[in-house]
């Protein structure tokens, strides 16, 4: 169950409340003035496609770094050590390059508003209204992970009620997206990016001066769990043991290639971010801008979670003590000051709801264009699809608020979203890049491809690995090994389809395949976007490197 432990109670005062309540004020304040921009629905839906990339950029990174995140990967760090840093370096920076200089030229040339959609344009309507649906049920059932988390903690430390803490951070997120639309929620995601780091450096600071800086931290952990703790490759032979409980190989592929490539290229809670981009150009440099702060958020969330480990040596040894999701919050406790506190809650509750926003902005956009406004309400005036739009937002959040207690057998919440990730966004990946690099594929194809990848994730983790009939270690390790099933078997079933029914033809391929073109893919950079320093190769290449090099010190 997601809990957090008895005795975690923060010392606030009115200093914290306050800064809490400007918090909230601001917020809605940002759905008010985005209001005032929600003319049509491509306004309330893609903002309008209107923003720079530097705000996208921010957004996309902010709409990642939810509470999820920010709790679960410091419960991984505490929890498998530095191996956690392959989520960020190996597990994010390269599917994220690849999204911004491969992929997002067809996303947004194609001028298509979701990524479904353009499932629709490649293969037709089985793929698109299959992923659609899948789209739809993924993203309330995480965006109900991060209102459900949220209401635990605040109940924890800060005494509210958990149907209070429910209510209020829904209530919240529905009237800023509601109001303005996916302006309000990317503003206010770009707000939250700056006050969730204001919540975590100090916190990162505070704790390592308090365990004797980061050779007491090493020191520590190597004594208590050994040299391997700290290294990212150390232990990962094939045969070797590790907390992490996956080789260097499910490591590179289930992690590094399927499972990253399969979340970052294809969650449209990510890609809708870029597809809001004023342009080309601005929308394939929204990913590679995002790259830059990622790579170095594991010194802000996985390094706490170390910190922690050292602190409170029991953290996850017992099932009625402090469990790994604790520790953040353990820090909050024992670490801040009032005031400081204030910022520190008020940071991790904006992750929170900036998680939440993100999945709820992205399925009130995929419920109303590829399922309702396709298939149910077709040909209706666009005011229509617009008031569909807000309604459906307040659907989402209310369904989200029931969807999390299907987390409830998950001590560390990281490890219930990438059994998500493995389930629903891998077979889409296999689909999309099978069908943009291979003309041949046909609509049947892409169809059973996806249904086959998802059914065979489903079967591995919970006949194969549930069941025991096969032998993983741990739960992130038998993600890594669904997720590489999921892609070989939809991939074979790709192949084997595609060669026994009809392709599309090629003037219906035109800007969805490599090597074709569209009109709205030969667009020209605006005045500015030539510049050397917004090429998105350097960008993309730079950011690829600099992961690279972060490797270094946890080599060894």
């Amino acid at each position: 169950m997601i809990t957090m432990a008895e005795g975690l109670r923060l010392p606030t005062n009115g200093l914290d409340y306050t800064i809490l309540a400007i918090y909230f004020a601001v917020v809605l304040g940002i759905g008010f003035a985005a209001k005032r921009s929600v003319k049509t629905s491509l306004d309330f839906f893609l903002s309008g496609r209107s923003l720079p990339a530097w705000v996208t950029g921010l957004a996309f990174v902010a709409a990642n770094l939810g509470a999820t995140e920010i709790l679960g990967m410091a419960a991984n760090g505490a929890q498998y050590g530095a191996y956690t840093v392959h989520w960020y370096w190996i597990g994010a920076i390269p599917a994220m390059v690849f999204l911004g200089l491969v992929m997002m030229p067809f996303y947004y040339g194609s001028k298509v508003r979701s990524v479904p959609e353009f499932l629709l344009h490649r293969f037709g309507p089985s793929s698109h209204l299959l992923s659609s649906i899948i789209f739809a049920v993924s993203s309330v059932l995480i965006a109900g992970v991060n209102l459900y988390a949220m209401a635990i903690v605040l109940e924890a430390l800060l005494g509210w009620p958990e149907w209070v803490a429910i209510v209020v951070a829904g209530f919240f997120v529905l009237a800023y997206i509601t109001i303005g639309g996916l302006s309000s929620a990317i503003y206010n995601e770009v707000l939250q990016f700056f006050v969730i780091l204001a919540a975590l450096i100090p916190l990162t600071i505070v704790g390592l001066k308090r365990v004797g800086g980061w050779d007491g931290l090493t020191s520590s952990l190597t004594d208590s769990h050994g040299a391997d703790f700290l290294t990212a490759w150390g232990g990962t032979g094939i045969g070797e043991s590790n907390p992490l409980g996956a080789n260097w190989l499910t490591i590179v592929l289930g992690l590094g290639f399927v499972m990253s490539f399969g979340y970052w290229t294809t969650n449209f809670a990510e890609v809708q971010r870029a597809l809001s981009a004023k342009n080309g150009s601005a929308a394939k440099r929204t990913p590679l801008i995002a790259a830059f702060p990622k790579i170095f958020i594991p010194l802000v969330v996985v390094v706490p979670g170390l910190i922690a480990l050292v602190m409170e040596p029991s953290l996850g040894k017992t099932k009625d003590g402090l469990q790994y999701n604790d520790a953040i919050p353990v820090l909050m406790r024992d670490l801040l000051p009032n005031g400081v506190l204030g910022i520190a809650v008020t940071g991790l509750l904006a992750a929170f709801m900036a998680g939440m926003a993100a999945n709820v902005s992205s399925f009130n956009t995929v419920f109303t264009n590829d399922i309702w406004a396709a298939y149910l309400k077709k040909g209706r005036e666009d005011a229509y699809y617009l008031k569909t739009g807000r309604v459906v937002t307040a659907v989402g959040v209310l369904i989200g608020m029931g969807t999390a207690f299907i987390a409830s057998s998950f001590s560390n919440i990281m490890n219930y979203l990438q059994t998500l990730f493995s389930f629903f966004n891998v077979p889409l990946f296999v689909v999309f890049i099978i069908g943009m690099f291979w003309k041949r594929t046909s609509a049947a194809a892409g169809f059973w491809g996806l249904l086959s990848g998802t059914v065979a994730a489903m079967v591995n983790y919970f006949w194969f690995y549930k069941q025991g009939i096969i032998s993983i270690p741990s739960d992130q390790g038998a993600n890594f090994v669904s997720s590489i099933v999921a892609f070989v078997v939809g991939a074979v079933v790709m192949f084997v389809i595609t060669l026994v029914t009809k392709p599309k033809s090629a003037e219906s391929l035109a800007g969805l395949v490599y090597g074709t073109t569209s009109p709205g893919m030969e667009e020209l950079p605006a005045e500015g976007d030539d510049a050397w320093y917004r090429k998105p190769a350097l960008l993309g290449w730079s950011a690829v490197v600099l992961a690279a090099l972060c490797y270094i010190p946890f080599s060894f």
